[in-house]
């Protein structure tokens, strides 16, 4: 069976040649997702909070694309800017999870896409 490419415009184009996630073998692979508002194309910038709270929302929106939902992620990669922001995302990241929370690791990295502070991605089991 051929991969799925899941597109939705409720979440930022992609910057480069990925998609925003590719369904294969019943695994749902969502890219990493920066604070881009996909309405305008502009950078969510200057509060940790509002920036986490878009990467969510972009996810949500690629989750809900596919017919999933933050209950079935099974794993997450958090990069931040630095990890003195770690209490605020994760702070915004435990809001959209009540229950089934996925493996995760968080890393501070020197530089992300667009120097924004966080980049998530997700990996989501779709087999019933």
């Amino acid at each position: 069976m051929p991969n799925q490419i899941i597109y939705t415009p409720n979440a930022p184009e992609p910057i480069g040649p990925y998609s925003q996630a590719v369904l294969a073998n019943g695994i749902l692979y969502v890219s990493g997702q920066i604070p881009i508002n996909p309405a305008n194309g502009s950078l969510v910038e200057g509060d940790t909070k509002a920036e986490a709270t878009q990467v969510m929302e972009n996810i949500k929106a690629i989750l809900e694309a596919a017919g999933a939902s933050f209950n079935d992620v099974i794993k997450a990669t958090i990069f931040l800017s630095d990890m003195a922001l770690f209490a605020t995302v994760n702070e915004v990241y435990g809001s959209y999870f009540t229950q089934h929370f996925p493996a995760r690791e968080t890393v501070a990295v020197k530089h992300l896409p667009k120097y924004v502070n966080v980049e998530i991605s997700v990996l989501v089991n779709m087999v019933p």
